[in-house]
């Protein structure tokens, strides 16, 4: 039996409870949000029709910041993700274009179906999520696919270098969450209340147990970060936000 399609309303609902939920694991989400959309706009300003990846974008919150401050760029939100794409479709439309991938996996760009060089690769708290080596094996593929001048734009938890300072950093971050945060729910409720709803349940049925990929992690630091970019061949790298252990990193090819 086919699946209906997701009606709007129920996409508004679960998306809005996604993103509430995530200002958990991002310290200003927001701003972040917006320290990435103002760098990817300054590289890509007079550029015809610029080419813009989000990796990890879930329903595609900055994805479609991304697309609103840029209307003439093509946006690919990409995720593992079914569902978090499907309510990413229905809620924003055709504005992005949503294309189900696991990063890093083998072939995993060629589903992107990319016609031309990229001019920025956006991720926003995704890709602590794998192991050094795939972290490096990502690098070194994007700036492939990265035109010259083009950047990538990291949002994440990277610890600064100095253990003592990486402490304070992240009790800074820890106790700006506590002041701000207006949500009760986290990731794992999400999932829990999403399963109840009768119109995602046969969709989350379908998917079956491992619809997330095995979290690897790393321990890398900032300086960590900044070798395995220079390696890959981005020849300028840095920081252009901060607060607490969250960081925005820009790598120049």
């Amino acid at each position: 039996m086919e699946m209906s399609t997701m009606t709007a309303r129920t996409a508004a609902r679960w998306v809005e409870r996604w993103e509430s939920q995530q200002q958990r694991y991002a310290v200003d989400r927001e701003e972040r949000f917006t320290v990435i959309t103002d760098v990817v706009e300054q590289v890509t300003a007079g550029r015809a029709a610029p080419l813009v990846l989000d990796l990890g974008s879930g329903p595609g919150a900055l994805a479609a910041r991304l697309a609103g401050r840029l209307p003439e760029a093509e946006v690919l939100a990409v995720d593992a993700d079914p569902l978090l794409l499907e309510l990413g479709r229905s809620h924003y439309g055709p504005a992005l274009r949503h294309v189900e991938a696991v990063i890093g996996s083998p072939g995993w760009l060629d589903a992107l179906a990319l016609d031309r060089p990229v001019d920025a690769v956006v991720s926003a708290t995704a890709l602590h999520y794998l192991g050094e080596s795939t972290l490096r094996q990502v690098y070194g593929e994007l700036a492939e696919r990265l035109r010259p001048g083009g950047v990538l734009v990291n949002g994440d938890h990277i610890r600064p270098d100095a253990p003592r300072i990486a402490e304070l950093a992240l009790h800074v971050g820890e106790r700006h969450s506590e002041r701000y945060l207006d949500t009760t729910e986290d990731w794992e409720s999400w999932w829990t209340e999403a399963a109840a709803d009768p119109e995602l349940a046969p969709r989350l049925a379908d998917c079956g147990p491992d619809r997330h990929p095995h979290c690897e992690g790393n321990a890398l630091t900032l300086s960590g970060h900044v070798a395995l970019l220079r390696e890959a061949g981005f020849h300028q790298t840095g920081t252009v936000w901060q607060f607490g252990h969250s960081h925005v990193v820009v790598a120049v090819r």
